[in-house]
């Protein structure tokens, strides 16, 4: 989601909202009042979204399902518990042939 297209979005939308407050209610506080109100309940929603595409996308790379994620991989080998065992380097004969 690009940003400032959904802060003038969520701008756009709140701004109806109080326009179509103000009318039903008359009352420019109350229009104001619940407005706040609806950009919280807005934000929240948004909050909301946006954990669920992050937990979505965790869920589809493997994360937590037993799928070794990249940077544990390279954790377990700066530890050295790769599951590669050093044995005898072998002797090639080093040349151009």
């Amino acid at each position: 989601m690009y940003a400032p297209r959904v802060f003038t979005s969520m701008l756009g939308a709140l701004l109806a909202f109080a326009v179509a407050a103000y009318f039903m209610s008359g009352s420019l506080l109350s229009a104001f009042l619940q407005t706040i109100v609806c950009a919280i309940i807005i934000q929240v929603g948004y909050f909301i979204g946006v954990l669920y595409m992050i937990r979505r996308e965790k869920q589809s790379m493997g994360v937590g399902n037993g799928v070794e994620t990249g940077a544990e991989r390279r954790k377990r080998d700066m530890l050295g518990q790769d599951d590669l065992h050093a044995g005898a380097a072998r002797n090639l004969p080093a040349g151009d042939s």
